[in-house]
């Protein structure tokens, strides 16, 4: 499994990369295993407000159907549209094409709250 390091991480299985003042989110290598092959991505709206834990989209894939949650407060400032014709980019590249949203964090320091690669290993192996 595949946890990159320079990453943070939520224990819903989601990773935080901050770019700028903004924060770049998808769903971990862990994740994405679990789920199987992506086969549809409800992605969520430019502008909309979310906060911690709140419900972002939803990923389905052959198995089951999976929600998508913010891993900090802030509003949606840009989505990858190109997971509307191939999700499966989740699989193939989950912490690069595969990304799902961008947020303009209301307080930039709260990605710090979040779980380290090593704390996110715990949480998956354990």
């Amino acid at each position: 499994m595949d946890v990159p390091d320079d990453l943070r991480y939520s224990s819903d299985h989601e990773w935080a990369r901050t770019a700028g003042d903004r924060i770049r989110v998808g769903i971990t290598d862990y994740a994405q295993d679990a789920l199987g092959d992506v086969v549809f991505v409800d992605l969520p709206t430019p502008g909309a407000a979310v906060e911690p834990g709140g419900l972002i989209g939803e990923v389905e894939s052959t198995k089951s159907v999976s929600e998508i949650y913010a891993p900090v407060a802030g509003e949606v400032v840009a989505v990858n549209t190109s997971l509307v014709d191939t999700p499966e980019q989740m699989n193939a590249d989950p912490y690069g094409e595969g990304w799902i949203c961008e947020i303009a964090p209301s307080d930039p320091s709260a990605v710090d709250a979040l779980l380290d690669a090593a704390g996110y290993r715990q949480l998956t192996e354990g």
